[in-house]
């Protein structure tokens, strides 16, 4: 929709300028010595005003459809001085016919100069005068233009961002699911209770990436219960192999992150670390404000960066979580799809002002952190 403000502007010059013109014809009058006759400087510029207020609109009107010459000034300016000659045939008979008529309501005559010599010097300042205000409204509308030109491109970069956005929250949803459901095929055959037990976690796990699924961002607190509930699906699958530790800060439970922002970065730990060690790997989840910033990392203790695409490399051999079950080995197998995407969003959603970052822990291990501006 057009922005209103230019032709704001373009009428507040219009109204700034006549009054102007009043005023000075006012004053002058006044030095002249004609105080109980102000209506007649007035009436003359009024008139003037008035006539030219509606010679305009006309042009306005029947020039609505020059917005696409704007690209190419000559041809624009061409096309409006084609109304030159309407003001300089209705000019003076309309403004002069006013002032004749105020003058006889009020029993004077309005003498003027003969009419060949007053329609050459009208014409020439009403030239002058629309040649201006053309000058003036040629800026305008191409200032206008320029804002929709800006408001569409926001609009169709708006637009591919939401169907960006769309079409990754479709990806991570069955990749997460497909992680989870093979968590629970490993458990069955090691432990059916602790089965059904995961089952019923990973029921109100589904249930909250539903709800979340509709957004493109959602309070940290939200995420945080996802991350929680995934983390406990993993660790019953892991069980005995991984520790977690969870240090946030209450205050940032408000604060928007992505949609499943935290929990990609947790199963980076768990395909690229605890999957693939013997051994305990103890996991720290922290969330802290830091300025405009909010601070998420995920630590652990076990893993490497020496691996493909940045994912963290075993320190020993491959062992099953849960017997020789060959679903357990295939868990997070896609793993790498979660860390794309989430960078993917990041990108998408903040344009550059968020950042994602794997280091290595200088006593060992991998740190995950995502940094998310968070205003004031």
């Amino acid at each position: 929709m057009p922005t209103p403000y230019p032709k704001l502007v373009f009428a507040s010059a219009w109204v700034l300028f006549w009054t102007m013109k009043i005023w000075v014809a006012v004053q002058d009058f006044i030095r002249n010595g004609h105080i109980l006759q102000l209506w007649k400087p007035v009436l003359w510029e009024g008139s003037s005003a008035l006539v030219c207020t509606l010679l305009t609109l006309v042009q306005l009107r029947l020039s609505r459809g020059d917005a696409h010459l704007l690209a190419t000034p000559l041809r624009w300016f061409a096309r409006q001085a084609l109304f030159l000659p309407m003001y300089w045939i209705a000019f003076v008979p309309l403004a002069f016919g006013l002032r004749h008529g105020v003058y006889g309501l009020a029993g004077e005559t309005y003498t003027h100069d003969a009419l060949p010599q007053l329609f050459l010097y009208e014409s020439i300042k009403i030239s002058i005068f629309v040649g201006l205000f053309t000058a003036v409204r040629f800026g305008v509308e191409s200032y206008r233009a320029l804002l929709e030109q800006k408001l569409r491109a926001e609009r169709a970069n708006a637009l591919l961002r939401q169907a960006q956005l769309q079409r990754l929250a479709q990806q991570m949803q069955p990749h997460f699911l497909f992680n989870a459901l093979n968590t629970i095929s490993s458990l069955m055959h090691s432990d059916v209770d602790k089965a059904d037990a995961t089952l019923l976690r990973l029921a109100d796990v589904l249930r909250a990436t539903l709800d979340l699924g509709q957004h493109d961002q959602a309070p940290f607190g939200d995420e945080l219960r996802l991350a929680r509930g995934y983390a406990g699906v993993m660790a019953e699958r892991f069980a005995g192999r991984v520790e977690i530790d969870w240090d946030v800060d209450a205050a940032v439970d408000g604060l928007p992150v992505p949609v499943m922002s935290l929990q990609p970065l947790l199963e980076n730990v768990f395909k690229h670390t605890v999957e693939r060690r013997r051994g305990l790997t103890r996991i720290v989840v922290s969330a802290r404000r830091e300025a405009d910033r909010l601070v998420l990392r995920v630590d652990d203790d076990g893993g490497r960066l020496d691996g493909p695409a940045g994912g963290a490399a075993p320190d020993t051999a491959p062992a099953p979580a849960h017997g020789p079950h060959p679903g357990s080995a295939t868990v997070t197998a896609t793993g790498g799809i979660g860390l794309a995407n989430l960078r993917a969003r990041l990108a998408a959603l903040y344009d550059g002002q968020a950042a994602f970052d794997l280091s290595a822990r200088p006593g060992g291990g991998v740190r995950a952190e995502l940094r998310l501006p968070c205003g004031s």
